[in-house]
């Protein structure tokens, strides 16, 4: 599948800035799932941009304004193929208890992926899931999709119900979140669980972007904004990438951005201003599948 995708942020300041120092990270990577074909980040005012790549290999764009300003607004655009993914059988069907001792043999390969990190902190409820999910007995791929299903039954989805800072127990508490709350607290179970796995930030193609391909398949929820999913290493090396919000396998409908331990390390974008007053924040992404007669053209 290939998609056109834009995503526009946009920083209102109650005063004018006098200066503004921001990092994003906007930039799909090419992978074995998908391939950027072009790319390109306006930002307004102009200003010269840096690149960096991060410790989790995301590209990092960042870049200061030093003159007054009322408003900053990044415009992020991108082309991308998604390609499908064979998950490997032989991993997939291993014991909890085999797939713990791969784990243990290589302590420093996933090390990030295996504890608690600023923004997903594992306290009793993470600890009575992982225990009720997890037997040492159990298939490890039985047992991931099982907790994706607990993921998808325990939180309803409401915006607004919890903040960037709410914690995986509070979210896990009040059973109400985003995209973000449910794959932070997927990502807490398993890692208490002994299994790595990490954050993923990007984008979705939902039914109402796709306005009315396919019609007849369920809404995918996410695409207003960013989207956040969780990947999972299975024994052997391949990233297993789970969709909780939507209870799916991530797949050709999912443009991967960025990853890291938790969302504070693929935030597509921050940074701090000098000035007075409050600003506005507001952020939208349109997603758009082209079709092979519009790339032919």
């Amino acid at each position: 599948m290939r998609f056109h995708i834009t995503h526009t942020t946009r920083y209102a300041y109650a005063a004018a800035a006098s200066e503004s120092f921001m990092e994003a990270r906007l930039c799909p990577p090419t992978t074995s799932a998908q391939t950027v074909i072009h790319r390109s980040l306006t930002i307004d005012p102009a200003c010269r941009v840096t690149h960096y790549t991060d410790y989790f290999g995301n590209t990092v764009e960042q870049f200061a304004l030093i003159h007054r300003h009322n408003h900053l607004t990044l415009a992020s655009t991108v082309e991308v193929q998604t390609h499908p993914v064979a998950v490997p059988q032989e991993a997939y069907d291993i014991s909890i208890s085999e797939a713990r001792q791969i784990y243990r043999s290589q302590p420093l390969r996933h090390y990030d992926f295996l504890h608690a990190s600023r923004g997903i902190q594992m306290g009793k409820l993470v600890y009575d899931a992982a225990n009720r999910l997890f037997r040492p007995g159990g298939h490890l791929g039985e047992s991931i999709h099982a907790l994706m299903h607990w993921v998808k039954d325990h939180f309803t989805y409401a915006p607004g119900a919890t903040q960037v800072g709410t914690t995986v127990e509070e979210a896990l508490e009040g059973g109400r979140g985003v995209c973000q709350d449910f794959a932070q607290a997927m990502i807490a179970i398993l890692r208490c669980a002994e299994i790595p796995a990490r954050y993923v930030c990007g984008y979705i193609e939902t039914e109402s972007q796709r306005q009315a391909a396919e019609r007849g398949e369920r809404h995918l929820i996410g695409a207003a904004e960013s989207h956040a999913w969780v990947e999972v290493a299975l024994p052997g090396g391949t990233w297993y990438a789970l969709d909780p919000t939507n209870d799916i396998a991530a797949g050709e409908r999912h443009v991967v951005v960025a990853a890291g331990r938790d969302y504070l390390d693929t935030a597509p974008s921050k940074g701090v201003f000098k000035g007075a007053g409050r600003t506005t924040l507001t952020a939208s992404v349109h997603m758009r599948r082209v079709e092979p007669a519009a790339v032919r053209a």
